[in-house]
């Protein structure tokens, strides 16, 4: 007994000097400009997280808030591991996607946290409540913060709208590489999120649910990224599968207008040309993919003979 009431004392011990020697978070300059000093996230469910639960609850509150009519204990068998006695990302992830909402894993930063936040948007963070080498996993979901009391408030364990220091918080969301996502319906897209975030969370988001679903993604990622040649490469094969050849032809021009070396669009723009009649354009987009070294060579080779 002794034994074990040390363990603990030191175990405090320890999260006090790891604690008293975190720094509070700074913000970059411009994202202190652009954020309100306050926020709140409005109408996130809270659910009470039971022990090794608080996956599932975390999912349910961002899912509800998203409307999507789920409880939370139907998100348990899906996202929680006995032998792990917790959830894990990709698990977390998965379910997000199979339940209709693109998640979107943020940079990982204190500005695209509350950036998110003072959008709108409450964030699923996971935190590592004890030492690095003796994790104590946990997963929230921050809904608003101050700037001027440097606190941020999240619907954590058993306690809604929990206040805590950012000094306090960032110690701990730090210890899991500042991991952290939002779920939003097709269409939207967060704030921060960049390019390659982008296009990677709504690629595999289509490949659960199809392209008819991931449509409003692609759609929305070329109008917050108009230069981005796989946005419109990926929207042109969605069109396609669908059956919106002349969409699919239009977002294909545009995806080899802004990358000249993606032989694969050029292919696909030279089929669906050829299918059209439109024999001149095709054969200049099949030319061209033969041309660039990869897979899609010998297809635009085999199309030109024809």
């Amino acid at each position: 007994m002794n034994a074990r009431l040390a363990g603990v004392l030191l175990l405090a011990l320890w999260l006090m000097i790891l604690t008293g020697c975190a720094s509070t978070p700074r913000l970059a300059e411009s994202t202190e400009r652009a954020l309100p000093r306050q926020a709140l996230v409005d109408g996130v469910p809270f659910h009470s997280q039971r022990e090794y639960q608080c996956g599932p609850a975390s999912l349910a509150m961002i899912l509800n808030h998203s409307d999507v009519d789920v409880a939370m204990e139907s998100l348990i068998p899906q996202v929680f591991i006995p032998g792990r006695e917790g959830s894990v990302q990709p698990e977390m992830l998965a379910t997000v996607r199979r339940h209709g909402r693109i998640p979107f894993v943020l940079e990982n930063s204190f500005d695209a946290l509350l950036t998110e936040i003072a959008a709108g948007q409450p964030v699923v963070v996971m935190q590592n409540l004890s030492l690095p080498t003796w994790p104590m996993w946990h997963y929230a979901v921050a809904i608003g913060y101050d700037l001027d009391t440097e606190e941020m408030t999240l619907h954590s364990g058993e306690e809604a709208e929990r206040i805590e220091s950012f000094r306090r918080f960032d110690a701990t969301w730090a210890r899991s590489d500042r991991w952290a996502f939002v779920a939003m319906p097709p269409g939207e897209m967060p704030q921060s999120v960049g390019q390659r975030r982008a296009l990677e969370a709504i690629a595999t988001f289509e490949q659960v649910q199809g392209a008819q679903a991931a449509l409003p993604a692609w759609e929305a990622l070329v109008a917050r990224f108009p230069n981005s040649g796989m946005g419109y490469f990926a929207l042109g094969n969605a069109r396609h599968t669908i059956g919106d050849t002349l969409g699919a032809i239009e977002a294909l021009r545009n995806a080899v207008r802004q990358r000249e070396d993606l032989g694969a669009a050029w292919l696909n723009l030279g089929l669906l040309l050829q299918a059209q009649g439109e024999d001149g354009e095709a054969r200049r987009a099949l030319s061209r993919a033969a041309d660039l070294p990869g897979p899609w060579q010998k297809r635009a080779q085999d199309a030109l003979e024809t």
